[in-house]
């Protein structure tokens, strides 16, 4: 059973930033797409960014390029959302994915994805 469980949300103030992290158990995750996505209140779950274990696909939402990074460190199985520059629009609640893979492909929608975490909430707010 894969469980994936995120933390490091918290209130920031605009202009701040945030360390996300989403540990991963219950498989060997050498062929699995690990995303994060996110949900505002009343708004629709969207995709933030996505990474592969084996480091072949790297994407980001337009929304969050060059403010957001995403990694990973095998090691640990866990992932990483850092997030800099953090503006109101960024709150909401982060949601980790994972799936296995087969072929490199961009994975943007949330049912793409087969497992995800509790989700961890970000406020950004002076």
């Amino acid at each position: 059973q894969v469980q994936l469980v995120e933390s490091g949300g918290g209130l920031v103030q605009p202009g701040g930033s945030l360390r996300l992290s989403c540990a991963a158990s219950g498989r060997t995750f050498s062929t699995y797409a690990m995303g994060w996505f996110r949900q505002a209140p009343g708004k629709e779950r969207e995709f933030v960014s996505h990474i592969y274990w084996s480091g072949a696909s790297i994407y980001y939402a337009d929304s969050v390029k060059g403010r957001f990074t995403i990694s990973r460190d095998n090691a640990k199985n866990t992932v990483y959302l850092q997030m800099n520059s953090l503006k109101p629009e960024d709150t909401a609640v982060y949601y980790c994915a994972a799936r296995q893979v087969v072929t490199t492909a961009t994975l943007t929608r949330p049912h793409e994805y087969d497992y995800w975490g509790q989700g961890t909430q970000v406020t950004v707010s002076s």
